[in-house]
């Protein structure tokens, strides 16, 4: 009940705050008003309207997707990896699926209708890195938090330099998507990227909801989770793809945002406990109202200029991490 609330006072905060002042119950009998039977009245001008259905609404839904789809995936590949550092952006999978977004612009399969190859493309990127990622932190010791840690670096470093060097090779074209994946952001002028990510956000939430025990079983390790019968391999596999499928979706529309996915498992983590039964469906409520709340952030800090929602959430997510590699470093 707590993470609904937050989610629909921080949808509410973001529907009222902008250059343009819209009161909140004015908003409210908008958005009542095309609820058919009630017959309510909207205060708002066509002009007022227009902003809060075409501009600032589509900028709040894309946000909530961008941000459960982000916190969902950070929680599914903490239990998979039984790593407390994983992490979307840490893995190295955000910079992977942004080389496969600019391979697709710079060949021109990127188009904004929900059948773009853009997801497509940036899906095999992160696939790609979160492999190398997951092979490199491998050694004859097994697999630590520091190795994962410095191989997903090492691989979000590599995917960013083939993504840059694209860049200036064609420097020709219109590279402002680019560069707004590298910065992150929601805007949108519409429903366009609202409708390109719905399909892969449900498709990779509905699965990690729905296998949410799985996750709880493989905390326990591989031995205990084999014994008790499940295919720690293929269930391990599915958390993956459904992981980096929602990942791959969520930076094409987006960029690079990094972080959501450490900061909202790890408060509810500290709010609800270590079941992934809570952990996942929660952080999809608390992900969602939370990456809502830092584009109301970014905003507003400079306004009417607006922050790069990247740099709000690195503001904010970098000191948190810090302190998660401090407990994780006593734990082991």
């Amino acid at each position: 009940m707590a993470a609904t609330c937050f989610l629909f006072v921080a949808m509410g905060t973001g529907l009222v705050t902008g250059p343009l002042s819209l009161s909140p119950s004015a908003v409210a009998l908008e958005l009542l008003s095309k609820v058919p039977l009630l017959h309510v009245r909207s205060p708002l001008s066509p002009t007022d309207a227009l902003v809060v259905w075409q501009l600032r609404l589509p900028e709040v839904v894309l946000g909530a997707l961008v941000g459960a789809v982000l916190a969902v995936s950070g929680a599914a590949y903490q239990g998979v990896f039984l790593n407390p550092l994983a992490d979307p952006y840490l893995l190295g999978v955000a910079s992977g699926a942004g080389l496969g977004a600019t391979v697709a612009i710079v060949s021109g399969s990127g188009t904004s209708s929900p059948f773009s190859l853009l997801p497509a493309a940036a899906f095999v990127g992160g696939v790609l890195a979160v492999a190398a990622t997951f092979v490199l932190s491998r050694s004859r010791q097994g697999r630590s938090n520091a190795s994962l840690l410095l191989a997903g670096v090492a691989v979000a470093a590599f995917f960013t330099a083939a993504q840059t060097f694209l860049q200036q090779q064609h420097s020709g074209l219109d590279l402002q998507v680019i560069y707004t994946w590298i910065l992150g952001s929601v805007s949108t002028a519409g429903w366009s990227q609202v409708l390109l990510l719905l399909p892969y956000a449900c498709l990779s939430c509905g699965t990690l909801l729905a296998g949410r025990r799985l996750l709880d079983t493989m905390s326990l390790g591989e031995e205990e989770a084999a014994s008790v019968g499940l295919s720690v391999r293929h269930a391990r596999a599915v958390v993956i793809v459904a992981a980096t499928l929602g990942t791959a979706g969520a930076v094409a529309v987006s960029g690079l945002i990094g972080f959501v996915g450490i900061i909202v498992p790890h408060a509810v983590r500290l709010l609800a406990g270590p079941s992934y039964r809570r952990i996942v469906p929660l952080s999809l409520l608390y992900g969602a109202g939370f990456l809502v709340l830092a584009d109301v952030l970014a905003r507003s800090v400079l306004s009417p200029q607006v922050l790069p929602l990247g740099v709000v959430t690195a503001f904010l997510g970098a000191p948190f991490f810090l302190v998660v590699l401090r407990r994780s470093q006593r734990v082991g």
